[in-house]
């Protein structure tokens, strides 16, 4: 019976052979197997600069807030009516609540651009004393699941 460790659309790896980059090599021909990360294209390098940018404008908002609630107070403070920096506050306190929700969309590319990575994640294998380029992808969570699923079929195979 053929156990399948993982699948997609262009890996492969079952209990019997895995197959990927157009290779498939039978797991009893696996002598070595490793992985390599180095750096990424000008695609990746792109990904990082739209992260960073993407955090920047997060960031704006929060920074101006504090600024408005210290310059709100310290007006207050030397006029001694706090009703209309209450006011002002309060307003602004319902007005981010209301519009935290839109959020999701920006902090959703947030997280996907870290899924992605900015780095080449390489799986290599040994067969038959040739070194083989099976997969190199940019998509750390990928990479991850499929090395893991090669280790568990190379160790359950040796044993």
């Amino acid at each position: 019976m053929v156990t399948v460790y993982y699948r997609d659309d262009s890996v492969q790896i079952t209990s019997d052979t895995v197959c990927a980059g157009g290779h498939t090599i039978p797991v009893a021909e696996l002598t070595y197997v490793w992985h390599a990360r180095r750096r990424g294209s000008v695609r990746e390098g792109g990904r990082l600069v739209g992260r960073g940018v993407l955090i920047f404008l997060l960031s704006i908002p929060p920074l101006l807030a504090v600024i408005c609630v210290l310059s709100l107070a310290y007006t207050a403070h030397d006029r001694g009516d706090w009703l209309v920096p209450g006011v002002i506050l309060a307003l602004c306190v319902v007005g981010a609540l209301a519009l935290a929700p839109f959020l999701e969309v920006p902090l959703g590319w947030l997280d996907r651009s870290y899924d992605k990575g900015a780095r080449i994640h390489e799986l290599w294998v040994q067969r038959r004393g040739q070194e083989i380029l099976l997969l190199s992808t940019s998509d750390a969570l990928r990479f991850g699941q499929i090395y893991r699923a090669v280790q568990r079929v190379v160790e359950r195979h040796d044993t």
